[in-house]
């Protein structure tokens, strides 16, 4: 059975609603994604904000929570809407929404729950479609750590079979808000948050522009900036980098005062700053590579739009060959809409949408939660057979 789905969220940096329309389905132990395209919806400065005055370290009320988790919903049904007009206007069998993470509660290395915003009753109303969403409670209600969700898009993509034969020692990174990488080891799929990506970028441009920038486009900041040797060995410090994996970090960690409370008055001015936080990103990148004995990285999300730690990572990480998702048929900024997509075919087929040892939970789940469309939730027959590759085609 052939699906059209669409899947969504509103990623770590909270800028805009992206909607990625494909065409999936299954044969024997292999899926099939076609990618019809991605619709994104810029949120606007005061729902930006709004939001960063929800995320840790700052306080909020149930009230505004409530209120933000009702128009993001809105929003994302519009977003829904919109691309399904767009990209698939016969209409689409399933929408898949992650929603908006406002909290991710970690302690002791443990995770312990996760919340993400954008109630997906106005998604089912706006489009008439059933929808999955709530992807990451599941797994964590079996001890895991609810992330990184993506290594099941990347085993079955990226890493290749297990032992196949010539296959170089290959691992997949998302440079998103935070960097995290999966490989394959010795006793399976390894997956974990290496640490932060856009998150203290985005957040050290925002304050030095007094909000009238959001990121570091093109890298241009941290190529005209110096790396602070000093700053860089303070910030290497941090205890997460030395926890075990798997593990899962976000701006509960890494929020926008982090820099401040670490370096203090250390702190590099200006544009020396943004090549500091950039290095940073690119050694804890390129140490993951060595400790994983990597040959090849395929890199995918919204860093690879910048030069500068994209240059950066391919020399600390060196002899390591470099690479992009778009080499393997899906653009890079669209990877975790796809894999949305792609989580939510396998959750109506009643297949596992984790991997356990990626996760740290005891076993793999199947998740989300559903809320049926204008008519009666029908899913089809259970798949027989467990997947084992994911095909991607024009």
């Amino acid at each position: 059975m052939r699906l059209t789905v669409v899947g969504m969220l509103s990623g770590t940096s909270h800028d805009a609603i992206d909607a990625a329309v494909a065409e999936l389905s299954l044969r024997d132990d292999t899926v099939t994604l076609a990618p019809r395209g991605l619709h994104s919806v810029a949120l606007s400065e005061p729902m930006r904000a709004r939001i960063a005055a929800c995320l840790p370290p700052a306080r909020t009320t149930v009230e505004e929570v409530c209120r933000l988790d009702t128009e993001l919903g809105q929003l994302c049904g519009r977003a829904a809407a919109e691309a399904i007009a767009a990209y698939a206007p016969a209409g689409a069998d399933l929408v898949v929404s992650h929603g908006q993470t406002i909290y991710h509660w970690v302690e002791g290395g443990r995770c312990l729950g996760t919340l993400q915003i954008g109630a997906p009753a106005w998604i089912a109303e706006a489009t008439g479609t059933t929808v999955v969403s709530d992807l990451r409670s599941r797994d964590i209600a079996r001890g895991g750590q609810g992330a990184p969700l993506t290594s099941v898009l990347d085993a079955l993509l990226i890493l290749g079979e297990d032992g196949a034969a010539g296959a170089p020692p290959r691992g997949a990174l998302n440079l998103g808000g935070i960097a995290n990488i999966t490989v394959r080891g010795a006793a399976g799929i390894v997956a974990y948050d290496i640490g932060p990506a856009g998150a203290l970028i985005d957040a050290a441009v925002s304050e030095l522009t007094g909000g009238a920038e959001r990121m570091d486009t093109g890298g241009a900041r941290a190529a005209r900036g110096t790396v602070d040797p000093e700053a860089l060995v303070r910030l290497l410090a941090e205890g997460y980098y030395r926890l075990p994996a798997p593990k899962s970090t976000g701006k509960e960690l890494f929020h926008r005062d982090y820099v401040r409370d670490r370096l203090g008055d250390r702190a590099p001015d200006g544009d020396d700053l943004l090549a500091t936080l950039t290095e940073l990103t690119a050694r804890l990148v390129a140490d993951a590579c060595a400790a994983h004995r990597l040959q090849e990285l395929v890199v995918s999300g919204g860093g690879v739009r910048n030069p500068a730690l994209m240059t950066r990572i391919g020399a600390l990480a060196a002899p390591v060959r470099v690479r992009t998702l778009e080499e393997l048929g899906l653009p890079s900024q669209a990877k975790e809409a796809y894999l949305f997509a792609l989580l939510g075919f396998l959750t109506v087929h009643g297949l596992q949408g984790t991997i356990a040892s990626a996760t740290g939970a005891g076993r793999g789940s199947i998740l989300g939660s559903f809320t049926p469309g204008a008519g009666p939730l029908v899913l089809p027959e259970p798949w027989p057979t467990p997947v084992r590759r994911l095909e991607v085609v024009a």
